[in-house]
């Protein structure tokens, strides 16, 4: 795996074929991601001068991220609702993300995992939701699991669902949470960000 020398957004301007056939691309880079681009051409310049002739480039489709203020509002209310609950914290996560989270995916289909009954899915991975079990050709039998997306790695959209449900599991337990005016402020200033 090659080392990563920068990142940043940036949208494609043009894709040209050149007269040998290879593809020559432009990207635009917005205003605010800049300072970064520059920094990461300086380090290819860098690479380019010492003898380095090939890089390696990977790219994603942008999705905005939840900010940290919407990730610490729903651990907020998590907490409450844990204590109200009488449950630890994390039992109370796992359960919103499963009953509001977000399914994980690959290509655009939902990852599910299939493991020996024995296990104990926790060991493998937080998030996962049993569906079924069943038992293989050669006599054995497995559990079926669809895995759900970790909170950060949330979307502004799917974030905004995750804590609108958790929201109402707070209210149904007469915790105070926020009005549907300071909700609405939160969600709009999203900024991105990791927990």
């Amino acid at each position: 795996m090659a080392k990563e020398i920068g990142k940043f957004n940036c949208g494609l301007e043009s894709c040209l074929t050149d007269a040998d056939g290879s593809l020559v691309l432009s990207l635009r880079v917005p205003k605010g991601e800049t300072f970064t681009a520059k920094q990461t051409v300086a380090a290819i310049r860098t690479g380019l001068a010492s003898g380095k002739e090939r890089l390696t480039a990977a790219f994603g489709w942008y999705r905005e991220t939840r900010s940290l203020n919407a990730n610490a509002y729903f651990h907020l209310l998590v907490g409450k609702i844990a204590e109200a609950m009488n449950l630890g914290a994390d039992e109370v996560k796992v359960k919103m993300v499963l009953d509001y989270g977000a399914v994980a995916t690959e290509c655009g289909d939902p990852v599910v995992v299939a493991l020996p009954k024995t296990a104990n899915v926790a060991d493998y991975y937080t998030y996962a939701r049993w569906i079924s079990d069943f038992t293989a050709k050669n006599g054995k039998e497995y559990s079926q699991y669809i895995f759900y997306k970790h909170t950060h790695t949330l979307d502004k959209a799917e974030m905004a669902h995750l804590i609108d449900g958790v929201v109402y599991e707070a209210q149904e337990l007469g915790i105070e949470t926020r009005t549907p005016d300071e909700l609405a402020s939160l969600i709009e200033n999203w900024e991105g960000g990791k927990a």
